[in-house]
């Protein structure tokens, strides 16, 4: 079997040791990573940290929390970085790549910048106070940031978050200010914006491409990325094509794609294996758009296990959405479809 690109000497000892993973083989097919969110509450249980620290099948990691406002700035000014650099400090020591997230968020915030009485410019000097200490921080340590997450609702129309007090105070140019004082703070990190519900071609989707060109536009301001967060459902399949179609749109725009927060859910009572057949297509043809799209630079999961998923607390009565099951055990099912969706890693 050819080669999308030569292996390095790495890559050809983790197959010659019969260790052909998830990462691998998406490198094999000539992207930068496979990885998973890691959350810190877990590194110390059972095997969590063995098995996302593994390098076969994982390239790159992201902190689920630790990066977050309400982590790294808890009372105005005073920056905590611990949480973050055990994650930062795990992937230095792993050889994989760092992805940092999120800078600006209506969710997860402390009080003090929830409920201030802030008005137009104090909010905006403590964004970019935040974004330029925290990237200072980060500075070479992470591969790419995703400056700015989930500005669009779910209402019908996707517009702004009425919610979010970035949107409130500042008006919808607090996203182009959030990018800009990115660009400045670190000129050679990858910038992202990050949602969910753009993975095919509806309003949210119109939404981040205006949201993008505004970005373009604004002086000083630099974009490289949209990340497809693709939180996905089995009873809502969606196509390799739909995927592509939306990737080679951005891309259509000078940008590169990750997919951020993969998973996909089905609902877990009764569940049959034909649900569970449709959950790893699903996972299939998300791995088969990336592999399509050449700007299209890797796949994150949304932490790999279902013993830490997001998923059942948030969405009642669904799970299964990851590729280990909540006892850290593979589902072989699910991982040798992502595997043979990326093409064989080895002949």
């Amino acid at each position: 079997m050819a080669h999308h690109r030569p292996l390095s000497s790495i890559d050809r000892q983790n197959i010659d040791d019969g260790k052909v993973g998830l990462n691998t083989a998406a490198k094999a097919a000539g992207k930068l990573y496979f990885g998973t969110a890691v959350d810190n509450r877990y590194l110390n249980t059972g095997n969590y940290t063995a098995i996302n620290s593994n390098t076969a099948d994982f390239g790159q990691i992201t902190p689920a929390n630790s990066m977050k406002w309400e982590s790294t700035e808890p009372q105005q000014n005073k920056f905590t970085y611990t949480g973050g650099d055990i994650i930062a400090d795990m992937a230095k020591k792993n050889g994989q790549l760092l992805r940092c997230h999120t800078l600006v968020w209506h969710s997860q915030l402390p009080n003090w910048v929830k409920t201030g009485s802030h008005n137009n410019a104090t909010l905006i000097a403590i964004m970019k106070n935040h974004i330029t200490n925290v990237m200072k921080h980060y500075k070479g340590k992470c591969y790419a940031w995703d400056v700015v997450n989930e500005a669009f609702d779910d209402k019908p129309g996707n517009n702004y978050r009425s919610e979010s007090i970035f949107y409130k105070t500042i008006g919808e140019a607090y996203i182009p200010i959030a990018f800009a004082a990115a660009a400045a703070a670190d000129p050679d990190v990858k910038l992202y914006y990050n949602d969910y519900n753009i993975e095919d071609m509806n309003k949210k989707f119109e939404r981040t491409k205006t949201v993008v060109e505004q970005i373009k536009a604004y002086p000083g301001a630099r974009i490289d990325g949209v990340g497809m967060q693709t939180h996905l459902q089995e009873s809502k399949p969606l196509s390799e094509a739909a995927i592509t179609a939306v990737m080679n749109k951005f891309a259509s725009m000078d940008l590169d794609v990750a997919i951020t927060e993969l998973d996909v859910r089905l609902q877990t009572k009764g569940a049959n294996a034909q649900a569970r057949q449709q959950r790893n297509s699903i996972y299939g043809n998300v791995v088969r758009a990336c592999k399509n799209v050449k700007r299209c630079v890797g796949i994150t999961i949304w932490d790999f296990t279902d013993k830490y998923s997001w998923v059942p607390e948030t969405f009642k009565g669904e799970g299964e959405a990851l590729p280990w099951d909540a006892n850290l055990k593979k589902k072989d099912d699910l991982y040798d479809a992502i595997l043979k969706a990326w093409g064989p890693a080895s002949s």
